[in-house]
């Protein structure tokens, strides 16, 4: 039997999203330099919706790109995938610019070394940064985040699942216990 918690609903999101909003902000000045990022499927909602509270805050609208790194991710062959390569992202939002780069979680890093990877296609940023709304630890890579919604110190046996209104129909966060297949760790 799967053990569930719920770790952030609509409001905790609500106020985490407008938190690094007002960080991104701060650290950079403004946004008037500031291209959002969205890595493609949960981070594009995401970096949306920071796009608005950084409207709200600054009253400047802000392009947000998509970006979709199937085809740079280094488990390709240990994996299904089928290309959809649903990448929006001009050079313009890119070259000389910060990218915020968005994500809903950060595990391993190896999303977010494929979308570095990807990112280096498109243009020259001046920086990149990076917002994850969950940061669950276990790196793999030496990436971390800019900007963090929640910490959620997690084990390996754990899930995090981040359901969003524009792809799931509801806000939320929560963590699942996968039982253990016998000689994991």
């Amino acid at each position: 039997m799967k053990q569930v918690a719920l770790l952030m609903d609509e409001d905790a999101i609500r106020r985490a999203l407008m938190r690094i909003a007002h960080e991104i902000v701060e650290r950079n000045h403004g946004v008037h330099n500031v291209s959002l990022v969205g890595i493609r499927r949960r981070g594009v909602p995401l970096a949306e919706r920071i796009a608005a509270n950084l409207a709200l805050i600054e009253n400047e609208t802000l392009q947000v790109g998509i970006l979709d790194i199937g085809l740079y991710r280094d488990d390709l062959a240990h994996r299904p995938f089928a290309p959809v390569n649903q990448t929006s992202i001009k050079s313009a939002m890119i070259d000389k610019r910060v990218v915020v780069l968005v994500d809903d979680v950060l595990y391993t890093g190896r999303t977010v070394r494929a979308a570095l990877d990807a990112l280096s296609d498109f243009g020259r940023p001046k920086a990149i940064q990076l917002a994850v709304l969950i940061d669950r630890g276990h790196r793999e890579l030496p990436i971390r985040a800019d900007y963090v919604g929640k910490n959620v110190p997690t084990a390996r046996s754990e899930r995090i699942h981040v359901e969003m209104q524009e792809i799931d129909g509801i806000d939320r966060v929560y963590v699942e216990k996968v039982p253990m297949v016998e000689g994991e760790e």
